[in-house]
């Protein structure tokens, strides 16, 4: 979430004798100044710093150098202006630990910037730093190795805040809501339990996505006072290619926060888990603000035809993904991450408002380095000025092969609307949601008859119930179920996330799912207290029976590659939906899918309370394989089952 500031002043967007008659809006000055180069930056050695930046608008530019973030200038030094509206400069020195800004003069205005291709910044990200960046690498950085990952559907995402994980006193973790925190092993919390990284590697996950850790505004999190009260999930982005410094232990210290990102992931890494960034192109904090605007005014963000900012986002503005230097600057800063810290993934924060030749872009740059780097977003339909063809979301999918997208229709089919908050779904007893919920188990894919949604591919749907925004998926049920017990009520909970992790596509769930997380009741926690938004591991070792139970379904997912197939045809060639009641839906998974252990799987997800009684295929001999505590006979060709609930059946080879 972001929070636009009103803004008094005046942009100048130059002065057209700079750019040749050309204005930054028309399409030729992307012909005229697109700059291709890898050097855009500061570059550092012992015996000489280089800067290029790019600003074909400025008339002047200069680098202005600072001992530190509150001192004043040590001296400007101006830049050369150079090919394709860049400027450079070289410092014959070591000016290592030295801050930086720029500054240029666009028209008559005087603007001073941050380096939007900064790597290092001074605390809250106003000055960037000149580092020697292998000074911050871990021991052992160069020989690390991430884990093994065959498909994408072989995934399972585990969504977490940094701060959340632990900050509750009952955490054990001693550097709390640092990224040291969650490097922690071995500790321990209520009643004994494995708390942080011990618990997340337990439950059998394979990746951990980082809500926003990438450097975001002041006005979320002041790194200076972090003493105080703070919260913020960091949907506010300021210097995308630096670390977050409210989650090292020393913001003030630019190397602190690289260094200790690094060791977080280089420790997941070695806990067997990838590491998937959640990243925000889609927007800025603030579009007046931001170095961008300041730098190449009018340039980097997206603008209607009355010169007011597309506010797709409702934050405020849209980065402007479709003009090249944009693009070009966000393909840079994916692969910056990856190479210079190893990243495994990324979550594109509202991806419908970025273009499809940008993200088809970043995939082809990613596959060269390697292929099983995960890209997964949010395809929603925005209001944007950007043309419907080009926006890459769920209506697009067939143009963005091996891009993943949230599936919000079977998170709405099980749980019910998200905007109704009232409303059942599946998991509650609403009526006619089976079909819906059938899309989902098929992997959002092309399957026949009613079964269509947007997915090419089975990898291209990611399956959910709960995220970070809205309700968590307790706290929904909870509203929904008006005079329910709270037993009854976990069973539905339970129900949900088995069909997360037994459909096809990619499984996804948010931290505190396995323990049925509350927020009080709050919809969307972005800056709620602390005490809103922390892991509560009081409520975990409450819930440990919860907690095995979504371990168990991982393991199922893991033990049977028949919920993991890897393409559309193998779907539909494998899987076939069964005859079953209102309020529950039943299929097979045939013939060894994915080269399964068993010959036949039977699924049936069970909404019902009373008990049911199904006819079951006559494949074998049907055994059970989970849920028999659902189970009140099996036989005969029958099965009946007693209770909301998963019941799996396996016919042997």
């Amino acid at each position: 979430m972001s929070v636009q500031k009103e803004y008094n002043g005046t942009i100048d967007y130059g002065d057209l004798a700079v750019t040749g008659g050309i204005s930054v809006f028309d399409a030729e000055f992307d012909a005229k100044f697109y700059y291709d180069g890898d050097d855009l930056g500061a570059v550092y050695t012992p015996e000489e710093t280089r800067f290029r930046l790019w600003a074909p608008t400025a008339s002047e530019a200069k680098v202005v150098l600072y001992a530190a973030w509150d001192a004043a200038p040590l001296k400007e030094l101006p830049m050369r202006r150079d090919v394709r509206g860049t400027w450079t400069l070289s410092i014959p020195e070591d000016c290592h630990g030295l801050l930086y800004t720029y500054r240029v003069k666009v028209g008559a205005q005087w603007n001073e910037a941050a380096d939007p291709y900064a790597k290092a910044v001074g605390v809250n990200g106003d000055k960037a730093a000149i580092l020697d960046l292998r000074s911050t690498d871990p021991e052992g950085w160069d020989e690390d190795v991430k884990p093994t990952l065959a498909s994408e559907t072989d995934a399972v995402i585990y969504e977490l805040h940094v701060r959340d994980l632990s900050v509750h006193p009952g955490s054990g973790i001693r550097e709390k809501g640092k990224f040291l925190g969650l490097a922690e092993s071995g500790t321990r919390g209520p009643r004994g339990i494995p708390t942080g990284l011990d618990h997340i590697a337990g439950l059998g996950v394979t990746h951990v996505q980082l809500m926003p850790v990438f450097d975001y505004s002041r006005e979320s999190v002041d790194e200076r006072r972090l003493d105080e009260p703070h919260y913020n999930w960091g949907y506010d982005p300021k210097n995308y290619n630096v670390p977050e410094g409210s989650y090292a232990t020393d913001p003030y210290d630019p190397a602190a926060r690289i260094a200790e990102l690094k060791r977080l992931v280089q420790t997941l890494h070695a806990r067997g888990l990838r590491v998937i960034m959640d990243v925000v192109y889609n927007h800025v904090f603030d579009g007046y603000l931001i170095h961008f605007t300041k730098l190449v005014p009018g340039y980097y963000l997206r603008y209607k035809a009355d010169g007011t900012f597309s506010d797709g986002a409702f934050c405020g503005n849209e980065c402007a993904s479709e003009r090249p230097m944009m693009a070009k600057y966000i393909a840079d800063s994916i692969l910056h991450w990856v190479r210079e810290y190893q990243i495994d993934g990324f979550r594109f924060d509202l991806m419908g408002l970025i273009d499809v030749d940008t993200m088809n872009e970043i995939r082809r740059r990613l596959d060269e380095i390697d292929p099983s780097i995960m890209m997964i977003g949010e395809g929603w339909f925005m209001d944007t000025v950007l043309p419907k063809e080009r926006r890459a979301n769920q209506g697009n999918a067939g143009k963005l092969p091996r891009i993943g997208m949230f599936n919000d229709g079977l998170r709405d089919a099980v749980k019910g609307d998200i905007f109704i908050l009232d409303k059942k779904g599946f998991i509650g007893g609403g009526d006619g949601f089976e079909d819906s919920v059938k899309r989902g188990v098929a992997g959002g894919i092309d399957y026949g008859g009613e079964i269509r949604q947007f997915a090419a591919e089975p990898a291209q749907s990611v399956n959910y119930v709960e995220c970070h925004d809205n309700h968590t998926l307790w706290d929904k049920i909870m509203l929904s179920t008006d005079g329910e017990t709270d037993e009854r009520r976990r069973a539905m909970h339970r129900l949900a996330s088995a069909i997360v992790l037994t459909s096809q596509g990619i499984p996804f769930i948010h931290a505190g799912q396995e323990f049925m997380r509350t927020k009080g009741g709050v919809e969307n926690s972005y800056k709620s207290p602390i005490e809103t938004n922390w892991l509560d591991w009081e409520r975990c070792a409450a819930h440990r029976a919860d907690v095995l139970y979504m371990c168990s379904l991982i393991a199922l997912r893991r033990a049977h590659p028949a919920f993991r197939l890897r393409t559309a045809d193998e779907i539909r060639a494998h899987l076939r939906f069964e005859a079953a009641p209102p309020r529950a839906v039943a299929y097979t998974l045939r013939d060894h899918a994915g080269g399964d252990p068993d010959r036949h799987l039977y699924v049936l997800y069970n909404a019902d309370p009373g008990a049911v009684t199904l006819e079951l295929p006559a494949l074998g001999a049907w055994e059970v394989r989970f849920g028999g505590e659902c189970v009140q006979s099996l036989g005969d060709g029958k099965l009946a089952a007693n209770g909301i609930g998963m019941i799996v059946l396996g016919v042997r080879a």
